[in-house]
Parts: C-alpha cells; sequence; structure tokens
C-alpha cells in the first residue's frame, strides 16, 4: 500500500495500523527466510557446490530442495530489502503527520505518543575497528542493534545467530538498523574479506538485559 492515497482528490492520511500490517509481513518474510538457511544448513549452505569432484550432480544431498532454498532466499531477500524501505519511510510519513498536527495546534497529552517506539536493542556494538567493513558500514562503539540482516528482537535467542547470517551473506548486502542516541540509524553492511580477522571487524556483545 503506498503511504498515502488520493481518493476523488481527497488525501488519506497513514495510520500506525498500516506500518504494523507492513512490519508483521516483514516478521513473516524473515521466518521465511530462516527456514530455508535451516534447509542449507543440513545440506551445503548459500554457495556449496552441488557437483562432485568429477563434475556429476552430488548423490549425498537433496539437490532440489537446495537449489529451491536458495531461490526462494533470493527472492525473498529482495522482497525483504523493498518491505523495510518501505517501513522505513512509512514510519518518517508518520512521525511527520504528526509534527504537522502539533504544528497546526493538535493537543496531545503525552508527546511520547507521537514517536512510534523503538524495538528493543538485542545486542550491541563493543569495538569496531579502522578500516574495516563495519567501520565502513558506519557503525560506531556503543550502537544498539535492533536489526541485522533477517535476525530482529522478535526471532534473535544468542549471538549465533548473528554469526549465520554473517558466514551466509559474504559479499552480499545486509540491512543493519541500530539506535544511537535515541534516534534509528539504518545502514548498508557487506561482510567481506579485509586486511584483519573475521567479515566484519566488529564486535558485538548481547544487549544488557
Amino acid at each position: 500500500m503506498r503511504l498515502t492515497e488520493e481518493a476523488a482528490g481527497e488525501r488519506v492520511d497513514l495510520t500506525m495500523d498500516h506500518v504494523k500490517t507492513l512490519i508483521q509481513k516483514k516478521d513473516e518474510m524473515e521466518e521465511q527466510i530462516k527456514a530455508y538457511y535451516d534447509v542449507l544448513e543440513d545440506g551445503v549452505g548459500i554457495e556449496g557446490p552441488l557437483v562432485d569432484a568429477e563434475g556429476f550432480p552430488r548423490a549425498d544431498v537433496n539437490l532440489y530442495q537446495i537449489r529451491t532454498a536458495r531461490h526462494q532466499i533470493a527472492c525473498l531477500q529482495n522482497d525483504h530489502k523493498a518491505i523495510m524501505t518501505e517501513i522505513e519511510e512509512a514510519l518518517h510519513k508518520l512521525h511527520a503527520q504528526e509534527k504537522e498536527k502539533r504544528g497546526s495546534g493538535a493537543a496531545h497529552d503525552d508527546p511520547m505518543e507521537e514517536e512510534p517506539s523503538l524495538p528493543t536493542a538485542f545486542a550491541r556494538v563493543d569495538g569496531v575497528t579502522a578500516g574495516s567493513p563495519a567501520q565502513t558500514a558506519g557503525l560506531r562503539v556503543g550502537d544498539e542493534v535492533i536489526e541485522f540482516g533477517s535476525v530482529n528482537s522478535n526471532n534473535f535467542q544468542n549471538l549465533q545467530n548473528i554469526a549465520s547470517v554473517v558466514q551466509h551473506s559474504e559479499g552480499k548486502t545486509l540491512r543493519v538498523v541500530v539506535v544511537r542516541s535515541g534516534e534509528r540509524c539504518p545502514m548498508t553492511l557487506i561482510p567481506q574479506r579485509w586486511s584483519g580477522r573475521g567479515l566484519l571487524g566488529c564486535n558485538i556483545v548481547p544487549a544488557p538485559q
């Protein structure tokens, strides 16, 4: 659904229900992506070879299942990126609407109700190495992580969730959203080989409960 609709020349304002619907769709996509990754974990991963040393199709894995999972992950990741952009735009639009209402003299008992609440952070950036992919992406020490690829506060279990996403995303674009000084900061992170250790060059720890 578009952020605003034009019906008989009259603008229809965005509501928080629209945003919640988008977020629900995003969560469903993330669950599907995770399920397909689980299928690949039992096989050859996202990029493992499907032929043996002699060039014949491997007989030790379910090739159809693996090809299907890889294809679905690629499609879902594209859809996920699109809906994340739509959510971001919707939140900005919603904030602008509330700001416009304040400017027109609308009364509010609690100004905080005008701001969409931020998700709970599940991890925190504890260190960033100079020249690393993490620094290039814009991560800083103290950033509170609320989204890391397909991982969010709803499905996060432990740091292995993040490690798995990084492992399967080498050379690929990951959407990462952190909270910094009370503001959402979306950024693009590309895990890759560099002059230092690992694919990120940063230290991430669980957020204090």
